[in-house]
């Protein structure tokens, strides 16, 4: 079986739907997550996502220093809490608690942040 129709064949559900891939269900506030890593991935590329933009807006508009570090992890965190807690809705204890979701990823955004800077 070629890798393009086992990819046909897993995407469809057992009652004949197809499933959601990743991303529009990343997009959709009443998604149900089964996978505890796939959401974890959601969460840290879109940390790195946001890690990009600011980068480069921090490079446009010169923030430097403890300021400008100081307001990337605060902008970084507060994006993240609010898109778990508020718009996902997800029990943040099935993932080892808000705090494990909030720095899933961070270190890698913050590098990135620094490079796109």
């Amino acid at each position: 079986m070629t890798s393009s129709a086992k990819r046909k064949e897993d995407s469809h559900l057992a009652n004949g739907g197809v499933k959601q891939s990743t991303w529009t269900k990343a997009l959709n506030s009443s998604a149900v997550w089964e996978e505890k890593d796939e959401f974890l991935d959601v969460v840290y590329w879109f940390r790195q996502i946001i890690a990009i933009i600011l980068g480069v807006i921090w490079g446009i508009a010169p923030l430097k220093g403890f300021l400008g570090i100081a307001i990337f992890c605060i902008i970084n965190a507060g994006v993240l809490y609010v898109y778990f807690s508020s718009f996902q809705q997800i029990d943040e204890e099935e993932y080892g608690g808000t705090w494990e979701l909030t720095k899933e990823g961070f270190m890698t955004s913050f590098a990135l942040f620094w490079w796109c800077g």
